[in-house]
């Protein structure tokens, strides 16, 4: 990826980074990359058009800029989860780390909101890659999951670890986005649920992987 920020970004104080950052969060999350103005965002966060120019390539600098910047914070979180459960079987991790998935877009909306319009919007600059990033991203975090809890034997031999990572980032992904977006669930009601209800839906979801489909008494091959 080119360079997207530029080091007078990166030598200002925080405080005026944050600004700016917040400002951008705000126009992506809520316009998305076609409709978002580079006028906004300087008027937000109190600075010159000119000086967003000494510190960014230009809007979609800005934009490929705070996506990094979600990313990262993103991680950082989950490499959190990972370290506290370490101790844990794998699917208490995998239940905790759906939670702080949910947890997550409640506390840190616009963020979310970001990742829904990369996902929906053709427009989107680098739109492929940015996508790409966030499934290698989530399928490398539950590859580490699966084979520490294969070599636990907290999961059956053989089984196939790329099938499973797609499967478990599919149903991760699409519990989240329900979460979020009303139109994604016609049964479960998640962007209205409580806290406790959300709890549950997610126990329930880590049961039905716990303990399979089909009747265990028959054999299926």
């Amino acid at each position: 990826m080119p360079e997207i920020v530029r080091p007078t970004f990166l030598n200002l104080p925080e405080a005026k980074q944050a600004r700016i950052i917040d400002a951008a969060l705000e126009e992506f999350a809520s316009k998305g990359y076609p409709q978002a103005s580079l006028n906004v965002i300087v008027a937000r966060s109190g600075i010159a058009k000119g000086s967003l120019y000494q510190y960014f390539t230009d809007k979609s600098g800005v934009f490929l800029y705070i996506f990094d910047f979600a990313i990262s914070f993103v991680r950082r979180i989950l490499v959190q989860v990972k370290e506290s459960t370490l101790g844990e079987d794998f699917f208490t991790r995998l239940e905790k780390s759906l939670l702080a998935g949910v947890a997550f877009i409640k506390e840190h909306p616009r963020i979310y909101g970001i990742y829904l319009k990369i996902l929906f919007d053709q427009q989107v600059p680098q739109r492929q890659e940015l996508l790409r990033a966030v499934r290698q991203f989530s399928a490398d975090y539950l590859q580490s999951l699966l084979r520490q809890g294969m070599a636990r034997g907290e999961l059956r031999p053989g089984l196939p670890q790329q099938t499973t990572t797609f499967l478990l980032d599919a149903l991760l992904d699409r519990f989240l986005q329900a979460v979020s977006v009303p139109a994604f669930d016609v049964a479960l009601g998640l962007d209205q649920a409580t806290e406790e209800e959300l709890g549950q839906r997610v126990r329930e979801l880590v049961s039905v992987l716990r303990h399979g489909l089909a009747d265990g008494d028959k054999p299926y091959e």
